[in-house]
């Protein structure tokens, strides 16, 4: 199994939100944590089993880049790269 970060996107595949893309926030064991900006604040995360969830491996050059310097993801920020991989 694949290690699990912050700034990957999932999509649930289990529960009432099946089918709905979300941002990684942290992982912990067999769970994590995921936000999606806008219900999903970074404030009020969503604990999901990993097995309910479609992992996409890969973290957006944008998210990347404010991880690498440090800075902190925005509900804002969270919104605009799952909108933009949704239609990419």
């Amino acid at each position: 199994m694949k290690k699990l970060g912050t700034g990957m996107t999932a999509v649930s595949l289990a529960g009432h939100d099946t089918g709905k893309r979300y941002m990684i926030m942290k992982a912990e064991g067999e769970y994590v944590y995921l936000a999606d900006g806008k219900i999903r604040t970074i404030e009020n995360q969503k604990k999901k089993k990993v097995k309910h969830i479609q992992v996409a491996y890969e973290i957006a050059p944008e998210i990347q880049k404010l991880l690498d310097e440090g800075n902190e993801l925005t509900n804002e920020r969270i919104k605009r790269v799952l909108k933009n991989r949704k239609s990419g």
